[in-house]
């Protein structure tokens, strides 16, 4: 039984200090992963615009490589699983 009197108030219970930041070393790991998705995702995007041929810009020619799979399907589902993944490790307790 715990027994209190008046000459211990205001006295402070002497607690070993502890980390008080909120980001652990997994959460770091978690937040690189992300970023390299979201990096991966945008270099995938990458590639030449509607109108170049052969890296000069042509106005009369139509390059049909803006529509392929890799830049409108699998390039943005990477920055959407990276910024997921971001937001796990944002919110990843220690």
């Amino acid at each position: 039984m715990n027994k209190f009197s008046a000459s211990d108030y205001g006295k402070e219970a002497e607690t070993a200090p502890e980390n008080t930041f909120y980001f652990g070393q997994q959460n770091f790991k978690w937040m690189l992963i992300g970023l390299a998705f979201i990096v991966v995702g945008f270099l995938l995007m990458m590639g030449p615009d509607a109108n170049t041929v052969d890296g000069k810009f042509d106005p009369n020619s139509w390059n049909d490589d803006i529509f392929s799979i890799r830049r409108i399907r699998i390039a943005p589902l990477f920055v959407v699983i990276g910024f997921v993944i971001e937001v796990y490790a944002i919110l990843k307790r220690k």
